[in-house]
């Protein structure tokens, strides 16, 4: 995840703040659970590149004798994996 999670909390204050001052939203829960709503789904797509790559990591064991005996570049290996997943499956990151 590149913005630390500290920031996430801050980032869902502002805006739900920012929403309702535009009057772009009318909330029927208290502010408390609006931010802690979008909280959770801005950590959710946070963390969609960290899932992808302790997948590719997994994928990759299959090759660590290979790897290990230079054969194969992990780094080059794991962006290639990593970018065959994210077309595969339309991930935006």
């Amino acid at each position: 995840m590149r913005i630390p999670k500290g920031r996430v909390t801050v980032l869902a204050k502002e805006i739900i703040e920012e929403l309702l001052r535009r009057e772009q939203i009318d909330l029927k829960i208290s502010r408390e659970e609006a931010v802690a709503l979008i909280e959770g789904l801005l950590l959710e797509e946070l963390m969609v590149e960290d899932r992808l790559n302790a997948e590719v990591r997994e994928i990759l064991k299959q090759y660590d004798s290979e790897i290990e005996k230079g054969r194969l570049d992990y780094r080059r290996l794991f962006e290639m994996t990593k970018h065959k997943l994210i077309k595969e499956r339309n991930i935006i990151l």
